[in-house]
C-alpha cells in the first residue's frame, strides 16, 4: 500500500468515527444539523492529518494545512454556533418529514456517506502532502488567492443573513441585504469557489487533475441534491408570497443584476 493509500484509509477512520459518534449526538439533541459540523470539521482534520504524517515538501504541506484547516475552522464555528443557538435547519425536518419510517437508520447511513465525502473531498489536501517537488507554484498561488477571495466572499454572505436574522423586525421576511439582494445563495456560491480554490491548489501536484472533481460534485450537490433545492423547499413552505417574488427576481447561484418585470 503506498503512501497515499495509507494516509486516505487513517482519514477514513477518523472521520468515520467522527460521524457516528455525532450521529449518537444527533439522537439525543434532536439536530441532525451536527452532521454539518461534522462534515465541515473532518475536511479540516484531514488537511491537518495529511499536512502532519506526509512525506511531500514541508512548505506546501503547511499552506495546504492552513487552507483547508482555515477554512474548516471558519465554517466549523458558524454552523456549531448555528446548532447550538436555532432550531433544527429545516432541511432536515423536511427529510424527517419524507423518510417517516427507520428515521434513525437512515440518518446513520447519511451521517456515515458524508463522512465518506469528506475522504474523497481531502484529495487536494492528500496530493500536495504527498507532492516532493519542492517549492511554491503558479497553481498553489492561484488556489491560494483564489482561497482568500472565496472566503471573504462567504463570511460576507454568512455576516449579513445573521445581523438580518437577529433584527427582529425581519421575522418572517426574506433576506435580500448585501449579496443577497443578487443571489439567492451567494454562500453556496462562494462555499463552491472555494472547492475550485482547492482543486486548483491540487493541479500543482502529481495525479492533481483529480482533484477538479471535487468542485464538480460540490456543484452537483449543491444545485440538485441537498443544497439548494431542500433549502428553496422548505423556503417556499414557510414564506410561499414572498419566496416565490424572490425567485422570479433574483439568481439562483451566481450573484448577478436583479430580473425586472
Amino acid at each position: 500500500m503506498n503512501e497515499a493509500m495509507r494516509l486516505s484509509a487513517a482519514g477514513a477512520a477518523v472521520t468515520l468515527t467522527l460521524m457516528a459518534g455525532l450521529w449518537a449526538l444527533h439522537l439525543r439533541i434532536r439536530n441532525a444539523g451536527v452532521v454539518d459540523v461534522g462534515w465541515a470539521a473532518g475536511i479540516g482534520m484531514l488537511a491537518v492529518l495529511y499536512a502532519a504524517f506526509g512525506s511531500g515538501d514541508p512548505t506546501r504541506r503547511i499552506l495546504a494545512a492552513v487552507l483547508g484547516g482555515g477554512w474548516s475552522l471558519r465554517l466549523t464555528f458558524h454552523l456549531a454556533t448555528r446548532v447550538g443557538r436555532e432550531p433544527e435547519d429545516g432541511r432536515y425536518r423536511t427529510i424527517r418529514e419524507k423518510w417517516r419510517t427507520n428515521i434513525a437508520a437512515k440518518f446513520l447511513g447519511f451521517f456515515l456517506m458524508q463522512g465518506a465525502l469528506d475522504v474523497f473531498l481531502a484529495v487536494p489536501f492528500l496530493f500536495a502532502a504527498v507532492n516532493p517537488r519542492s517549492g511554491i507554484g503558479f497553481f498553489e498561488i492561484a488556489g491560494a488567492v483564489l482561497w482568500l477571495v472565496s472566503i471573504a466572499g462567504e463570511s460576507a454572505a454568512d455576516s449579513q443573513l445573521r445581523r438580518f436574522k437577529a433584527d427582529k423586525t425581519n421575522r418572517g421576511r426574506v433576506c435580500q441585504v448585501g449579496l443577497w439582494n443578487y443571489s439567492r445563495h451567494p454562500n453556496y456560491f462562494f462555499e463552491w469557489l472555494v472547492w475550485c480554490a482547492f482543486a486548483t491548489f491540487a493541479l500543482g501536484s502529481p495525479n492533481g487533475w483529480v482533484a477538479i472533481g471535487c468542485p464538480a460534485l460540490m456543484l452537483y450537490f449543491l444545485l440538485r441534491v441537498s443544497g439548494i433545492p431542500l433549502t428553496e423547499e422548505h423556503a417556499v413552505k414557510s414564506r410561499p408570497v414572498e419566496y416565490r417574488e424572490y425567485q422570479r427576481t433574483t439568481s439562483a447561484f451566481v450573484p448577478w443584476r436583479k430580473k425586472t418585470a
